[in-house]
């Protein structure tokens, strides 16, 4: 399976295990000039930004740590754009990993913040 098939099937897989955690799904795979957000949801009073990441082995280490400070600020930019596209101001908001490693998905929540 190539790396795109192994996403794919890493978010489908992200978001069935959300939904079955009491997350609301808003949207999937938004796009804007600063980047992509894998899933946007709803869950316990926040709106909720999610970084899927998917791996078959940890060859190359743990899932989360592909989300450097790079990945969590273009994150961060879109769900900003994101947010201000819905006038959305002032709600609360969090950032969370969703790793799949080997088909086995399990989240990190509050990963990372906003500086």
């Amino acid at each position: 399976m190539n790396t795109r098939a192994i996403g794919i099937a890493g978010e489908n897989i992200a978001a069935k295990f959300l939904k079955k955690n009491g997350y609301r799904i808003l949207e999937r795979n938004f796009s804007c000039v600063h980047g992509e957000i894998d899933i946007i949801a709803l869950q316990g009073g926040f709106y909720v930004f999610i970084e899927v990441k998917s791996r078959n082995v940890r060859d190359y280490g743990a899932p989360c740590e592909a989300v450097n400070i790079y990945k969590q600020r273009r994150i961060i930019s879109s769900a900003k754009s994101w947010l201000v596209g819905r006038h959305k101001f002032g709600v609360p908001v969090r950032f969370d990993v969703v790793e799949v490693l080997d088909g086995v998905p399990s989240v990190i929540v509050d990963a990372f913040r906003p500086s």
